[in-house]
């Protein structure tokens, strides 16, 4: 690996791991990287893992230092995510490259009507486990499932999803949704590694760059304005993302 590519690793990492936090989308980035580095397709999609356990450590750390933290609900969420990623990893390491784009385009497809239908009434309520209803579970573990096969924009379906059906704060959705993704993609990465789908010299640089992404992004979505910021940056994401896959 020479200098510049490690440095496009650290720098990339950074711009993705902003995004990550703050909306989904980062590994659109990530993974074109690695593969124009060298790496196969399955072994850029576990290498990526790396990045994503990292950045979501900062950012877990992060709110949780700020106050946002509910850990019950959270582990409640994340539990149906992860038998799900495990489902899913073990699928991606099955399947041929092609798949990949058309679950992804369906998955965008879906995700940016959810955000573009009209804002539903906020439940100003605590958040309580009775507010979790078995389409929740299924739901969470079905994006666990995709996160676990492709984690490209998983970020936008957990977004989506958690705004409509619990119809909380946007900022505070994304509090749970770096907390789930970081549970899930534990089990993710091990089945990466144990199937040596892991770079760990790529996934170490593109990590770093990605921690200050994600503490930069906690920052900006505790301010004042954080739920608009994650609403229009996964609108933009989902855009971008359909027109790289219809497009290209």
């Amino acid at each position: 690996m020479s200098l510049l590519e490690a440095l496009a690793l650290v720098a990339i990492g950074g711009v993705a791991g902003f995004i990550n936090v703050l909306s989904a989308g980062g590994s659109m980035l990530t993974l074109p990287l690695l593969m124009f580095l060298g790496l196969p397709p399955q072994t850029a999609n576990g290498t990526n893992r790396v990045s994503i356990v990292l950045q979501s450590v900062t950012a877990v750390g992060g709110f949780f230092r700020a106050g946002a933290r509910d850990i019950g609900i959270s582990l409640r969420l994340a539990i149906p995510a992860v038998f799900g990623s495990l489902l899913g990893a073990w699928l991606a390491l099955q399947v041929p490259d092609a798949l990949f784009e058309a679950v992804l385009v369906a998955a965008m497809v879906i995700a940016s009507v959810m955000m573009l239908l009209p804002q539903p009434r906020l439940d100003t309520r605590t958040l309580t486990p009775e507010r979790l209803t078995p389409v929740v579970y299924l739901a969470m573990f079905v994006i666990g499932l995709y996160g676990g096969f492709i984690q490209v924009g998983v970020g936008v379906l957990f977004i989506a999803v958690l705004y409509r059906l619990l119809r909380i704060d946007l900022a505070q959705v994304n509090v749970f949704k770096v907390f789930i993704i970081l549970l899930y993609t534990l089990p993710a990465l091990a089945m990466f590694m144990l199937n040596d789908q892991v770079r760990w010299g790529y996934g170490l640089l593109l990590a770093l760059g990605s921690m200050f992404g994600a503490w930069l992004a906690v920052r900006v979505n505790l301010g004042p304005r954080g739920a608009v910021w994650v609403k229009w940056l996964t609108i933009a994401v989902i855009v971008a993302i359909v027109v790289r896959l219809l497009l290209f």
